[in-house]
């Protein structure tokens, strides 16, 4: 393989999403003499951020408060927000967006022409902006055209970047496979800033797209920085049954009903309100997302729910709604279900099921994204605030993107500003993750291993679903940890047949379920270890919360692959909401 470098940059985003973008337009309006580059696998139009459909939050209209958002959001996830985080968060929410309607984002309206603003799920206020259900299609859009506005901002589209070069505990760039010809570039930079987004494909049901491997997690992890609360993965209740597409909250939050195998609205039965009409929005169907998801598989072990295909399932249904409304206000959802279904949720009730939409957990930083590695940085998804705690409330994320991606992007622009030269071992440190990747190409060829990536990724995916899926106990977390870290051994051996240098696929797999089995052993031993439930994290045989013991961030760190991480605990930063129970209705 070629090996080309190195390029030189001051600030490099890896990731051109919604948080990559805007960290690279917060970096060029904060020094414009800095040199920017954004490195993506994929063009940034292509970036998962484009998926998102439900919209926005930020408080805007005079029956909201800050001080509602922050409580919301807090206790949306189970007391284990940093409340620092939150505060500044949704202090900033309402300026971000703004700005991104200043930028041109398309919001949708009132009558009178103020933007319009819907329900979310554990959110006592309509308080989501929203585009349609097209948001984040539109916010990707707004943020990459904005970008082209800064000529400093350098591309470096359908790069994967492999490894972070760092030598003495300071960053120093990447090494990045350039797809379309397989060369290994190094792009030296005095400061990285991580915005790959979350690990989604870690299970065999996911709204997420298969981008979505945690590279950039995987590549903080690798360079020595912990990995915060690990444990906490987001089912959403609404996701199409074969093929995992999301189908918006929005629905939810427009007046769409669930219902089990005998039509009964059955959320009414898990302390999640009374169906009762508009202005009571924080009931039923608008519960968050983790009490939904936990609601189904109650229904599922009861059988109530219906049978399918690809496993159990309940309905949505819009019918009520009218067609007009579902064209206003819900257009992409009615595409999907066309397209993907072959019914129209006009006269048919839609079948969904909980699905992995989001993880809480990711790359430890502090309120400005820094880790303890200087000069890496990390933000959005990839990153944990931590804003999320145990249960994201739906429509925090994108403008977390916003928020977090520009405090990412201002602070990584300071440090490199500061930074010293780079470092004479740069492109030794380039040649030994070279060598790392040539193995992983080259070498196993001549082995014979029965082993494919596609077969350990099946096994992956089930023992993921099946041992730290919405519910999971000592013994189920126990056997998958036996059989993941057995899959990390057996994927080492796996023989590579595409010998081409050109977009070779086959390579980039590889890396990704490397990636995903390291990022899994985490995600398992850091429930294994948090014996209590909380939040999207649902012991069994632990079913209470334990303040006491777990009102605490778990870290996990590498230790040798092949072995299981290394935990440990820090606290969670409380200003003015003490614990207390969690109660919705």
């Amino acid at each position: 393989m070629t090996r080309y470098g190195p390029d030189e940059c001051d600030v490099l985003i890896v990731g051109g999403g919604g948080a990559g973008l805007r960290a690279a337009i917060a970096v060029a309006e904060t020094d414009p003499t800095l040199r920017v580059a954004v490195a993506s696998k994929v063009y940034p139009m292509r970036s998962h951020t484009v998926s998102a459909e439900g919209g926005s939050a930020g408080v805007i209209k005079s029956n909201d408060s800050i001080e509602e958002h922050i409580y919301d959001t807090i206790s949306g996830g189970d007391w284990l927000c940093d409340q620092d985080a939150v505060e500044a968060f949704v202090n900033e929410a309402p300026k971000e967006l703004l700005r991104m309607e200043h930028w041109g984002c398309p919001w949708s309206r009132e009558p009178d022409g103020q933007v319009a603003v819907r329900s979310f799920g554990g959110m006592k206020n309509k308080r989501t902006w929203y585009a349609a259900d097209k948001t984040g299609f539109h916010m990707l859009h707004t943020l990459f055209q904005t970008s082209l506005k800064y000529e400093p901002v350098k591309r470096y589209d359908e790069y994967f970047v492999t490894s972070l070069l760092v030598d003495d505990g300071r960053c120093q760039g990447v090494l990045a496979l350039e797809m379309a010809t397989g060369q290994l570039h190094t792009i030296a930079a005095k400061s990285v800033i991580l915005c790959t987004g979350g690990f989604g494909k870690a299970f065999p049901f996911t709204t997420n797209a298969n981008i979505k491997t945690g590279d950039g997690v995987a590549l903080a992890y690798r360079a020595g920085v912990a990995l915060k609360d690990m444990e906490f993965v987001q089912y959403h209740p609404t996701g199409l049954p074969f093929t995992g597409i999301l189908i918006t909250e929005a629905t939810r939050a427009e007046g769409g009903f669930l219902l089990n195998k005998d039509d009964y609205r059955y959320l009414q039965d898990y302390n999640l309100g009374e169906p009762k009409p508009e202005p009571v929005l924080r009931t039923m169907e608008l519960g968050p997302r983790d009490r939904l998801s936990q609601a189904f598989e109650q229904e599922r072990l009861k059988g109530r729910t219906i049978k399918g295909p690809y496993g159990d399932y309940v309905h949505l249904d819009l019918r009520h709604l009218g067609e007009q409304h579902i064209n206003e206000r819900l257009p992409m959802v009615r595409e999907l279900c066309l397209k993907y279904e072959k019914i129209d949720p006009v006269t048919e009730c839609i079948p969904v099921r909980p699905v992995v939409h989001y993880t809480m957990g990711g790359i430890h930083t502090d309120i400005m994204g820094a880790t303890n590695v200087a000069g890496v940085y990390a933000a959005g998804e990839a990153a944990c605030v931590s804003i999320n705690g145990a249960n994201r409330l739906g429509s925090n994320s994108l403008t977390e993107l916003l928020v977090f991606g520009a405090r990412a992007g201002q602070a990584a622009a300071a440090y490199a500003k500061e930074s010293p030269d780079f470092s004479p071992r740069l492109q030794a440190l380039a040649d030994d993750a070279a060598q790392d990747i040539e193995k992983t190409w080259i070498a196993p060829r001549s082995k014979r291993s029965k082993d494919t990536i596609a077969g350990i990724r099946k096994e992956l995916h089930n023992q993921m679903e099946n041992g730290a899926g919405i519910y999971r106990d000592a013994k189920s977390l126990q056997t998958a940890r036996e059989t993941v870290l057995e899959l990390q051994e057996r994927a080492q051996h796996v023989a590579l047949q595409d010998t081409s240098y050109t977009f070779n696929t086959e390579l980039t797999a590889a890396i990704e379920l490397r990636n995903l089995l390291e990022l899994s052993s985490a995600i398992i031993e850091s429930a294994l270890q948090r014996t209590e439930s909380r939040g999207s994290h649902q012991r069994t045989d632990h079913p209470k919360r334990d303040d006491e013991k777990f009102m605490a961030h778990s870290l996990a760190y590498r230790t040798e692959y092949g072995t299981a991480p290394r935990i440990e605990y820090a606290p969670v930063t409380i200003t003015r909401w003490p614990p207390k129970e969690r109660v919705y209705g």
